[in-house]
């Protein structure tokens, strides 16, 4: 298991709530563990698992997993993270705690037409998480991890708060930096729609303990429940979950909830889920090559 503070990473937002969301990727690199291998996007034909991994410009990305006997890039699946899974620390821990190998490519992926606000829910460790909503008008750049299925087990679990849909790429937007536009990837989007802010439209994410005062400062309920203060939040919260029942209920009942019914067409739990391999680029199909699945 990680410490909270992994040299490299910063802390763990499941171990410092107030932390949340973590440090995130800022440019494309591959999870080893404790630690970040930076991974050079190459433009032209080649798709991630084609990317050069450190200096060696004949090393690839799927050169190394399979030395590791992990599984291609093409055979992972691609999911955007708006919340803490964009931070390393946290995906390590989550992935370690499990005995799952934390080897995972994160890319920073340029995303129209979401944007990014507060689930209307606590999660366990007392700070209220990020989520998704739709937003013609909105561009953002999210990180993208590559999950093997024994990973995306893993962060599916802790996710039970949360969707996880396929969003379309003809719909929404998404390029890679190398400049491949992915035609799909998932999206965990939360089952209690998101806050409302003080205009009536989603409230923006930002940092936990400016959010957290913001949403005791105006409700009495809540106060009542979890003040006064973001630091008696997080240790009232993670410590009893009948109360982060009690305070979803508020949020309902003080008419702060906004639900994303418009992601209800991309919901479908019981479909297969599909690889990077299953999901071929926007505009490319002729020019970009498959991460290849089998060695020669």
């Amino acid at each position: 298991m990680l410490p909270a503070g992994a040299p490299g990473l910063g802390p763990v937002p499941a171990l410092e709530p107030l932390t949340y969301p973590g440090r995130p990727v800022t440019a494309p690199a591959l999870l080893d563990g404790g630690t970040l291998l930076p991974l050079t996007a190459v433009p032209g034909p080649h798709r991630v698992g084609g990317w050069r991994l450190g200096p060696d410009p004949d090393r690839t990305l799927d050169d190394v997993l399979r030395a590791r006997g992990l599984p291609p890039a093409g055979q992972r699946h691609p999911v955007l993270a708006v919340g803490s899974n964009a931070c390393p620390a946290q995906v390590s821990y989550k992935l370690t705690r499990r005995e799952v190998p934390a080897a995972v490519p994160m890319v920073p992926v340029r995303l129209r037409g979401i944007g990014v606000g507060s689930s209307a829910h606590i999660g366990t460790p007392g700070y209220v998480a990020a989520a998704p909503f739709t937003d013609p008008h909105s561009e953002v750049t999210l990180v993208a991890g590559w999950l093997d299925a024994a990973q995306l087990a893993v962060v599916d679990a802790t996710e039970a708060n949360y969707h996880r849909v396929l969003l379309p790429g003809d719909r929404f937007p998404m390029t890679l930096p190398s400049g491949e536009r992915l035609s799909g990837a998932y999206l965990y989007v939360s089952r209690h729609g998101v806050l409302a802010g003080p205009d009536g439209g989603p409230r923006p994410a930002g940092p936990q303990p400016a959010l957290l005062a913001a949403l005791l400062a105006g409700s009495a309920a809540l106060r009542r429940i979890l003040g006064p203060d973001p630091e008696a939040w997080v240790a009232r919260a993670s410590a009893d979950g009948a109360v982060r029942s009690e305070a979803r209920q508020i949020f309902r009942a003080e008419g702060r909830v906004l639900p994303q019914e418009e992601f209800a067409p991309y919901m479908d739990e019981a479909a297969e889920v599909r690889t990077y391999d299953d999901l071929p680029p926007i505009g490319g199909e002729a020019g970009l090559r498959r991460s290849p699945t089998r060695g020669d």
